[in-house]
């Protein structure tokens, strides 16, 4: 069978260019697609969005001046934090990580520097802009490693010696020394390597196998050889540096023919992008465009001491302020400045607040928004206006068993009673809690699938409930299934 293009689904609009580039009310309505309520979120995340293009259209004497208006969300679990600041980025196709402030550690405790979460958004930029490179020219390497798959199946004939292994040269087709015969060998070889490229398209060689030189990506021994914790540089990368000096050496492999066809188009790919010209576009999006998702910040805000605990935390906020601040990251593809990244941070502040952050840290997120907690009316829209809501995941998991799945208003409303009933008696995980309901809810019916004596399966309030009662009922069961 042969392998198809990868192209988006037809029912699913494709997303602007650049985000940037629209007024905020769009931008809002953009991520009303996907993410239900938080509105004062939305247009914090739209506003800062939008004054990047405002930025850019800026006179160059004072470009440079205006800085970002970091965001601190402030809410509990579940409400959407990370949805905002992740939906946003991938709208707007700018380069996005998100970190765990709470794996931080001060200089001098075991654990990550600070300055990693910019070397893992230069490498999300790489590798995001190595993709839409690769995707402008597939066609053409596509095209190239077709002609070197139909050379493997159909070599040229070896060269036949004449008297004491003098070689006998071939005369070109075009030559007025060429024979008939010689013509009529030609175009016989044209129209076997027609028939089978017909047959590679109808994938009917997939079953054949091809020897294949490959050129290995890296050597083990070189893994874990990086350069040490905070050392990161371009001019003292020893992995890459050895793997530059050691010889190339290619292996023969014999793969089945879709397994040769992905590696000449790998190969093929990699000739045909510039990874000098991918690094300078990258550089230029983390700086300009990159969007950094600090999560948990309130693990590390704590009351100031000089012992325990709190001295590693404060520690870790002291570390983070020259990154937000504005300075500049050494990383393996060169050196990055982070004045004009946007940070994005986020934490439930259930046990400290935002004031027990140092005074330096509070003056870098001027922009603070809270998130409101999900009620059930939420929780009835969570499920039934975004495009990827639970309700057609579900339906689309079944569906590829032949067999259709309806959710009816009442078993709507019910399976959102269940969830905000269960966030009130135990802890509140927000949407999360939608998750856990649906799965002991379709539990049996994906186990038994496709087996299921049902072609058209509906759920309504009836069915929901009869078949979480003895769930909900039980108080222990209660705690460890939802």
């Amino acid at each position: 069978m042969a392998i198809p293009e990868i192209s988006p689904a037809p029912e699913t609009p494709a997303p602007p260019p650049w985000l940037e580039e629209l007024p905020p009310r769009q931008i809002v309505g953009e991520l009303d697609r996907y993410i239900v309520g938080q509105e004062a979120a939305k247009r914090a995340v739209a506003i800062a969005i939008r004054n990047r293009w405002r930025r850019m259209q800026a006179a160059e004497d004072i470009r440079d001046e205006i800085l970002p208006y970091n965001i601190i969300m402030i809410g509990p679990t579940g409400v959407g934090k990370t949805e905002v600041a992740r939906r946003l980025a991938r709208l707007a196709g700018a380069p996005f990580v998100k970190v765990e402030a709470s794996k931080f550690t001060e200089v001098g405790y075991v654990g990550r520097d600070a300055e990693s979460m910019v070397r893992e958004l230069v490498d999300a930029a790489i590798s995001m802009v190595r993709t839409e490179r690769e995707d402008e020219v597939y066609p053409t390497a596509e095209s190239r490693a077709e002609e070197r798959l139909l050379d493997l199946l159909l070599p040229l004939p070896p060269v036949e010696q004449a008297g004491q292994g003098a070689p006998v040269f071939l005369v070109p087709s075009d030559s007025p020394a060429a024979s008939e015969g010689g013509d009529s060998e030609i175009e016989r070889r044209r129209r076997s390597r027609e028939k089978l490229r017909q047959l590679l398209a109808e994938g009917k060689l997939d079953e054949r196998e091809v020897d294949i030189e490959v050129t290995p990506q890296g050597y083990p021994m070189l893994e874990g050889m990086g350069p040490p914790q905070g050392m990161e540089g371009p001019e003292i990368n020893l992995a890459d540096m050895l793997q530059e000096l050691l010889p190339k050496r290619k292996k023969r492999r014999t793969v089945r023919v879709p397994e040769a066809r992905r590696i000449l188009v790998d190969e093929e790919l990699r000739k045909l992008v510039d990874m000098d010209d991918v690094v300078n576009e990258a550089l230029d999006r983390v700086e300009n465009h990159g969007i950094l998702f600090i999560d948990e910040i309130d693990k590390i805000a704590g009351e100031r001491s000089q012992t325990g605990p709190d001295v590693s935390r404060e520690g870790v906020q002291r570390d983070l302020l020259p990154i937000v601040e504005g300075c500049t990251v050494p990383t393996r593809y060169g050196y990055v400045r982070t004045d004009h990244i946007l940070f994005i941070a986020a934490g439930a502040f259930h046990v400290s607040k935002p004031s027990d952050l140092i005074p330096e840290l509070q003056g870098r997120f001027p922009i603070r928004v809270e998130l409101l907690p999900l009620t059930e009316a939420d929780f009835i829209r969570i499920m039934t206006e975004p495009e990827n809501s639970l309700t057609k995941q579900y339906q689309a998991l079944v569906g590829a068993e032949g067999v259709g799945l309806e959710f009816t208003a009442d078993g709507i409303a019910e399976i959102a009673r269940i969830a905000a009933q269960a966030n009130e008696r135990m802890e509140n995980i927000g949407a999360r809690r939608l998750h856990t309901v649906m799965s002991t809810l379709m539990d049996e019916v994906l186990f038994e699938l496709p087996a299921w004596p049902e072609k058209l399966i509906r759920f309504d309030g009836e069915r929901v409930r009869g078949r979480l009662a003895k769930i909900i009922d039980d108080v222990d069961l209660r705690r460890y299934i939802l």
